[in-house]
């Protein structure tokens, strides 16, 4: 036993004609015979075998009784075959935080239970599944009566006979012969059903990506032995939800000190980077954004290099992702199955991160992207993630990827790209009215203080524009010449009193004009038919809504911060499928119309801080999908009583105003 301790010897008992209990308490037969030796050995001598019998008692191992010695033999001589002929996967140069994923790993599969257990593993390239399969692989192969790692499963079934040949190797791996050989995809379907059924074995599946894989290689539970696990690294989740998963293991990114330690393994050959390069490897370690793939590859890239040198390669990444890193990631664009969903992702990198999921489904839909299923999708491929707040996410080294992926087709003509959104590209096309057909979004994003004027005739060329987002951009001349193919217009700052009748854009879903000069939205009201979402919010001369007649399909009205709009015009009773309403801090702002009220759809309404707001009509209960109403810091004193009729109602604020009668 103290070999086991010092050199992590394994050890296996066999408890053969005496009770394991004995043994670890010494009881039976084990309290005489000790009690003997006392006589003709130390205390610390009898203490040391006390010890070990404890240990050796509680160790899994086998318990003979009954005299059938030859099938416990045979078992032992099998079980120390099958640990002595593993061979073990390498799992990585530098293992930084291997051990603890594995352990959570662990705890999924369920040691110990007899059922068929499956966990998937799930995360973005490069984030480590495989390597964490590995490591969970090479943990518990030996508790398992066979087993086999099949790597590469979505290039290997590319493959002149792929199937057959990844069906090949699971048998030949858990039964260690070649005697069967498969004869097309569903002989080997009909003979893996049949022969893994009668040995506990564990299966890991790397780089899953299609159904029909699994199908031809765990098709079901009832193809399994019980106690038998299958781990599976998918790109897709849904494959996960398809086969009915007991649990999957969401593989997150690297914290800032796991980060840092591999880095420095790679790029220093020690655990802590040199005291020079410490705010380099910070900065490049932040880049990396935790994820293993670039921490090692820029590490590698980096290795033996001067700081001038680490100082030019954090400056051109900032411009063009690392070639090895670009590749690895690509896989999952690449695998993305339609056109339309590419759209969707390349918008999402180069526009739409941090905003509401909802608003960009709107805004896809308007592009003809069938977003509900893209985006689902694309969540399923742990290309973008929502967060609590429902905005989107995605990761900067994906972000980095899609954006890539439009900058590579024409790296030196910026005027040919589908999306521009590098300040100097969209300044250069803009200046030198470079613009074409070829783009379709576009973003600049300006100070406050920015005093540079842009030609709208720079857009003449532009016919194809979709999405349009300035921040505090100049325009001068005729707006005829922007795009009316336009769904998105988001331009903070917009500099006008109202917009110019030649801006009119018929096809527009989103239009966000926050922060701008706007008195009013219209001098002449104009038809927009497909216009969901109107955002006017921080535009201090505001001082009426447009009259809602022109925009019928209205889903949200966010007004937030106009302090001088002194009223909501009687026509928004008209918008039958208005879903929020945002009035806050809209301080001048007077009692709301009765016609309000006959909203049905609205399950938004937002008053906070509107002073002169001093009643709620009863009419309140016509709202009849309202869920959440905020009127904090209002001049209401007392709550229609219609209000408890109102059964959909989940969250109002109002009690914050003290003076607030219920």
């Amino acid at each position: 036993m103290e070999l086991r301790r010092t050199n992590n010897l394994l050890v296996l008992p066999i408890f053969y004609g005496v009770e394991p209990s004995d043994v670890r308490n010494q009881t039976g037969s084990f309290t005489l015979a000790l009690k003997n030796h006392k006589r003709n050995f130390s205390w610390e001598k009898i203490l040391s075998w006390t010890r070990a019998l404890t240990e050796a008692g509680n160790l899994n191992g086998w318990h003979i009784t009954d005299g059938h010695e030859a099938k416990i033999i045979n078992e032992i001589v099998n079980y120390i075959s099958r640990r002595l002929d593993m061979t073990y996967l390498f799992v990585a140069q530098y293992p930084v935080g291997v051990e603890a994923r594995v352990q959570a790993m662990m705890e999924l599969l369920g040691s110990g239970s007899d059922c068929v257990r499956i966990v998937g593993i799930l995360g973005m390239g490069g984030i480590g599944k495989t390597t964490n399969a590995k490591a969970v692989y090479n943990e518990i192969r030996r508790d398992f009566e066979g087993g086999t790692f099949l790597a590469n499963v979505r290039e290997n079934w590319g493959q002149h006979d792929g199937p057959g040949h990844l069906q090949q190797q699971l048998l030949t791996d858990v039964f260690l012969e070649n005697k069967t050989q498969i004869r097309g995809l569903e002989w080997g379907i009909i003979l893996l059903k049949e022969r893994l059924r009668h040995r506990r074995i564990l299966v890991v599946l790397d780089d899953v990506d299609k159904l029909e894989q699994l199908n031809a290689l765990c098709g079901s539970r009832d193809w399994f032995c019980p106690g038998s696990r299958i781990i599976i690294a998918p790109r897709d989740e849904n494959l996960l939800n398809v086969l009915k998963v007991d649990e999957v293991y969401l593989m997150g990114e690297m914290d800032l000190t796991e980060s840092l330690e591999l880095f420095s393994q790679h790029a220093f050959k020690e655990k802590r980077p040199k005291e020079d390069f410490a705010k380099l490897s910070r900065d490049v370690v932040t880049y990396s954004g935790g994820l293993p793939l670039a921490l090692e590859v820029l590490g590698s890239y980096l290795f033996g290099r001067k700081i001038p040198q680490w100082k030019s390669t954090l400056e051109k990444l900032k411009r063009i992702p690392n070639d090895q890193v670009q590749q690895k990631l690509k896989i999952s664009f690449e695998g993305l199955n339609d056109d339309k969903l590419k759209d969707i992702f390349l918008d999402i990198s180069c526009f739409f991160i941090g905003m509401n999921i909802n608003d960009v489904v709107e805004i896809s839909n308007g592009c003809g992207f069938f977003a509900e299923i893209g985006i689902t999708i694309l969540m399923e491929r742990c290309l973008i993630t929502v967060d609590s707040k429902n905005k989107l996410r995605m990761h900067d080294l994906l972000r980095d990827m899609g954006r890539e992926i439009v900058r590579e087709k024409w790296p030196k003509e910026p005027e040919e790209r589908s999306r521009l959104w590098w300040h100097e590209d969209v300044c250069d096309v803009l200046t030198k009215h470079m613009g074409t057909k070829s783009i379709e979004g576009l973003t600049l994003k300006l100070s406050r203080l920015n005093k540079e004027n842009f030609r709208t005739e720079a857009f003449k060329k532009i016919k194809r524009l979709r999405l349009l987002q300035f921040h505090h951009v100049q325009l001068t001349g005729e707006y005829e010449y922007i795009s009316k193919d336009l769904r998105w217009l988001c331009w903070h700052g917009f500099p006008l009193r109202s917009i110019p009748t030649d801006l009119y854009q018929q096809r527009l879903v989103s239009m966000d004009l926050r922060y701008s000069n706007l008195k009013l939205l219209w001098k002449h009201p104009v038809l927009l038919e497909g216009l969901k979402i109107l955002n006017l919010s921080h535009c201090h001369f505001l001082t009426q809504t447009p009259d809602f007649l022109e925009l019928p399909n209205l889903e949200k009205l966010i007004l937030k911060d106009c302090p001088n709009l002194s009223a909501v015009h009687e026509s928004i009773g008209c918008l039958n499928g208005l879903v929020l309403v945002n009035l806050r801090d809209c301080k001048c702002l007077g009692n709301l119309p009765r016609s309000i009220y006959k909203l049905k759809a609205v399950k938004t309404l937002i008053l906070s801080g509107c002073s002169k707001i001093d009643r709620l009509e009863e009419d309140l209960e016509q709202m009849e999908s309202l869920t959440t109403l905020i009127a904090d810091n209002t001049g209401i004193k007392q709550m229609p009583f219609s209000i408890v009729k109102l059964k959909s109602i989940l969250e109002y604020i109002c009690m914050w105003a003290s003076r607030i009668i219920m």
